[in-house]
């Protein structure tokens, strides 16, 4: 791997690491929120119960460990970057009382395992921050059996998202960030109709199928959403770490104000949409 493609996986692997523990905090809210697009990889991977599957950038465990209680003949090996998540996926692991599973830490651009060693690979959102997606994406397929699927969820259009962009908007309108370079790991990197799908079928899969799937972030107040994504979202944390304490209270503001007039009356919810893209070997 290119040097600059190994500085930006140490830098994510340190991050989130770093964001392990609000992760475990705000865990049973997430995977809640989550959940349809996990449930939308299942049901496109064509799961049996004796199969051997791979999740890839699983990080507390999802979609993972609800993919184990399927294939409880099988097993499931889940992946991360960040030993720390992987700790949040075990003890969910033993809550769950789910023992059909190993965790590995382990960069997807540099799988440790056998061609054609899994039946089915599931990504939830973990493709728009690998720094080589399409090395990414053959590695899967590499690792995958004959007629194996895979299935990915990631981030549709900015417009499609407003949980993330209610502050990542405010927080623009008061800081002078530079802008990412064109193609670098982000939200909304594989947003585009077709981006994930076209990258699957360069990477050797076929009959590629892609479904949108839509919902809202359920936070019931203002309050809870900005602690939601003040201790979570990796790009709210940098962002905001840049801010004096006033810009910070601006931006506080400006959100509180922008949801009370969306939701004068009512719980916040905030839309967010999804595209989830499988193929087969």
């Amino acid at each position: 791997m290119e040097a600059q493609l190994e500085q930006i996986r140490e830098q994510q692997k340190e991050t989130w690491n770093k964001f392990s523990a609000g992760w475990q905090k705000w865990d049973d809210f997430t995977m809640e929120w989550l959940r349809p697009m996990g449930e939308e990889i299942m049901q496109a991977l064509h799961l049996t119960s004796s199969d051997v599957v791979l999740d890839v950038a699983a990080g507390t465990g999802e979609p993972g460990l609800s993919i184990a209680a399927v294939t409880k003949d099988g097993k499931v090996v889940i992946t991360d970057l960040a030993e720390k998540m992987l700790d949040v996926a075990r003890e969910n692991a033993a809550r769950k009382g789910i023992t059909n599973y190993e965790t590995v830490v382990c960069d997807v651009c540099e799988l440790p395992f056998d061609n054609a060693t899994f039946d089915a690979i599931s990504c939830r959102f973990g493709f728009m921050f690998f720094p080589d997606m399409l090395l990414a994406a053959q590695e899967m397929v590499r690792v995958l059996k004959p007629d194996g699927r895979i299935a990915a969820a990631v981030w549709s259009v900015p417009a499609e998202n407003t949980w993330v962009t209610t502050i990542m908007g405010a927080i623009n309108r008061h800081l002078q960030l530079p802008a990412p370079p064109a193609g670098a790991p982000g939200m909304f990197r594989c947003g585009a109709p077709g981006a994930l799908a076209n990258l699957f079928q360069q990477a050797g899969l076929r009959n590629v199928t892609e479904k949108a799937v839509t919902g809202q972030l359920q936070c019931n107040t203002a309050e809870n959403y900005w602690n939601f994504m003040n201790e979570v979202a990796a790009p709210v944390v940098f962002a905001m770490s840049k801010a004096d304490q006033d810009t910070r209270e601006a931006i506080r503001q400006e959100v509180f104000s922008t949801i009370a007039q969306r939701y004068p009356r009512t719980q916040v919810a905030l839309d967010y949409g999804t595209i989830v893209v499988s193929g087969e070997k």
